[in-house]
């Protein structure tokens, strides 16, 4: 049974300040925290450089491999190894959530509650509505796409990605017009006992960032890795065109995450636990966007 890694072991840039809210943004009072609440601060992640990093148009690979910089630049040439049908009743797109009952920050004062966990249950809350967004502007573009809301990490953590793995065959074998794979969590940064909510500014709105996670092969688990790769260079570069600053450097690491199924599987963090639900429906919406743009253009 694959385990997953915890949250300290994915590595990322250093925050900076968050960006001031638009001019023109809203005024808005929140609640007081209440006794014993602890505190959420909003960073913004960005873009890597120099060593140990490979740009993708205007955003950033990591590389936590090791792996040499010419292959990360090949990926990053090479552009989407799929192409999907756009118009048609079949799914091209699978979107599945292995940590489904992640939520986020349920207070729009920057606190959260002593007794706060960061998950529930309900699908109008937790990354389920996230993903929800995603796949309708997916499908609003004439990309078929399906979402599966089964809560992988409920009522037991353990096996989560061993039961979604479950979950995916079954998809990919009913559905063989299935290109892209996307698992759609959402991350938890802490700092000093503080809850991290990367953030970005987008329309004039408040944005979580986004940031994609694609393993490479560790002895022969992934051996098509090279074209998720590409996929995930194709994807980061669209969506820092759409919107400057919306994503963290993709994480190209030693990890598993059930990227061998296919060769357009990746894994979406979207914000984190100390952003609002809000915020990562409008990332998510954008990263739609984006993704909509690449698949449309890779049938043509």
């Amino acid at each position: 049974v694959f385990t997953a890694p915890t949250r300290e072991e994915l590595e990322a840039a250093q925050p900076t300040p968050a960006p001031a809210p638009a001019p023109d943004a809203p005024a808005a009072t929140p609640p007081p925290a209440p006794e014993g609440a602890g505190q959420v601060v909003q960073a913004h992640y960005g873009q890597g450089t120099g060593e140990g990093y490979t740009a993708a148009g205007a955003g950033s690979i990591k590389n936590a491999a090791g792996r040499p910089a010419q292959e990360l630049q090949a990926a990053v040439a090479a552009g989407l190894p799929f192409a999907v049908e756009t118009g048609s009743d079949q799914p091209q797109v699978l979107i599945v959530h292995t940590h489904a009952t992640e939520t986020y920050r349920p207070t729009e004062g920057l606190w959260f509650a002593a007794d706060a966990t960061g998950r529930t249950t309900d699908t109008a809350l937790n990354v389920v509505a996230v993903g929800a967004e995603m796949a309708a502007v997916l499908n609003a573009a004439g990309i078929c796409t399906i979402q599966d809301t089964t809560l992988h990490d409920y009522p037991s953590y353990n096996g989560s990605y061993a039961r979604s793995n479950a979950t995916v065959r079954e998809y990919l074998a009913a559905y063989p017009s299935i290109r892209v794979v996307i698992d759609l969590h959402r991350d938890a940064i802490e700092q000093d006992g503080a809850w991290v909510a990367p953030v970005t500014q987008a329309g004039g709105r408040q944005a979580a960032q986004v940031m994609l996670i694609c393993g490479c092969d560790n002895g022969g688990n992934l051996p098509r890795y090279r074209e998720n790769l590409a996929f995930a260079a194709a994807w980061e570069a669209a969506m820092e065109e759409l919107c400057p600053g919306l994503t963290r450097p993709v994480l190209f690491d030693y990890r598993y995450y059930n990227q061998d199924l296919s060769t357009g599987s990746l894994l979406l963090e979207v914000g984190g636990h100390g952003n609002t639900l809000e915020e990562a429906k409008h990332a998510a919406r954008l990263a739609g966007q984006a993704l909509a743009g690449i698949l449309v253009e890779s049938e043509g």
